[in-house]
């Protein structure tokens, strides 16, 4: 590989990584209330249950 070749590549990883560690230190924990939890919960539930009765559905 040439000297212009190797400078590329080392540009290239660099961006690459760079990125990748500006990601992480950006990245936060999503802070959720107690209400907002318990209403993702709910919701959860009631999509497992309506995926349940229409996997029932499908097989009969």
């Amino acid at each position: 590989m040439s000297v212009t070749e190797w400078i590329i590549l080392i540009a290239v990883l660099g961006s690459l990584l760079g990125g990748l560690f500006m990601l992480k230190n950006r990245a936060h924990k999503l802070e959720v209330s107690k209400e907002q939890m318990e209403r993702i919960r709910q919701r959860k539930e009631e999509l497992e249950e309506q995926e349940e009765r229409e996997k029932a559905e499908n097989d009969q």
